[in-house]
């Protein structure tokens, strides 16, 4: 909230000091954040805020700091998009940002660097939806149709509304998806934000219990929420056995970026590691056919990754 225009707000409840941000939402009504209960470090926090310093600038310098010492960052035209969706709080909503992008997001968030981080032109976005347990609140609604159509970029919904694309730049477009449901890939609006979105397979299992991570671009930090790198991994084997034989290029990918997960998570964390695998195993035989497909498939490709956490 540091960045939301507003005022702080105290409530007492049962004899205790309780402290409020307060800022208008996207249609004008207030809406109430909660910092948490009155403390020496709230209250010096809230003083910083008072104080009136540049905290965007100071920001921006630090990450362009971070990025010329190295830190992996995203192209501009795809920070000003996600910002926007930011900004305008898809991610307040419990919306988590999915693909390379988090991918590359890992490593800033570990501490890491890979030896390679292929951009990508999509952006897949994922909301807290059907069936899966988030730590951040839906209650935000929004129009994300106006919110695209304010970036002024000429993006235009496709016949489905679950992607938007650009006539004069073919290569980039922006992805709604979710969880499946008995409609099986019928789009499904989802109503807090709005947003039509597109269906996929074993979405839930990357949806559940979301982190948050930090993109870094020129124009400044980008907070969002994002799955756990355990479950992204994970996920990636799951999804390479589901993917035709025509998008083998695009599956290759998933095994790269699950190999270089997994191969960290081992040396570092395995027993979240093998309690992750296990608990995906122990879901319905259409998953476990899959993940054990992918898990050979990566052991064929990359023999020289840890996969001793993963036990068929």
């Amino acid at each position: 909230m540091a960045e939301l225009p507003g005022s702080f707000s105290k409530k007492v409840v049962k004899g205790r000091e309780y402290w409020y941000y307060q800022t208008p939402d996207l249609t004008g009504r207030q809406m109430q954040i909660f910092l948490g209960s009155a403390s020496d470090e709230l209250t010096e926090l809230m003083a910083l805020h008072r104080s009136g310093d540049d905290k965007k600038v100071h920001l921006r310098q630090l990450t362009r700091q971070a990025i010329a010492a190295g830190c992996p960052s995203i192209v501009a035209a795809h920070a000003k998009i996600i910002e926007r969706l930011a900004d305008a709080g898809f991610f307040r909503a419990g919306g988590i940002l999915m693909g390379t992008h988090v991918y590359m997001a890992y490593q800033n968030y570990l501490g890491i660097r890979w030896q390679s981080a292929a951009q990508t032109v999509d952006l897949d976005s994922a909301p807290a939806g059907r069936n899966v347990s988030v730590a951040i609140p839906s209650d935000v609604t929004m129009d994300m149709g106006s919110e695209i159509e304010a970036l002024k970029r000429g993006f235009v919904p496709v016949k489905s509304l679950t992607t938007y694309v650009k006539s004069d730049e073919q290569d980039l477009q922006i992805d709604f998806v979710t969880c499946s449901h008995r409609g099986g890939d019928t789009p499904v609006l989802i109503k807090a934000l709005n947003a039509t979105m597109q269906p996929l397979k074993f979405m839930e299992f990357s949806m559940e219990a979301p982190i948050q991570v930090t993109l870094l671009a020129q124009r400044g930090p980008i907070t969002v929420n994002a799955p756990p790198p355990e479950k992204y991994a994970l996920h990636k084997l799951l999804v390479y056995g589901e993917r035709p034989q025509n998008m083998r290029v695009k599956a290759t990918k998933d095994l790269a970026q699950a190999a270089s997960l997994i191969d960290y998570l081992a040396k570092h964390d395995s027993e979240l590691l093998s309690q992750t695998w296990d608990g995906l195993i122990s879901q319905e035989p259409g998953w476990r056919s899959r993940a054990i497909e992918g898990l050979k498939a990566l052991k064929e490709r990359y023999p020289g990754v840890d996969t001793s956490a993963l036990l068929e």
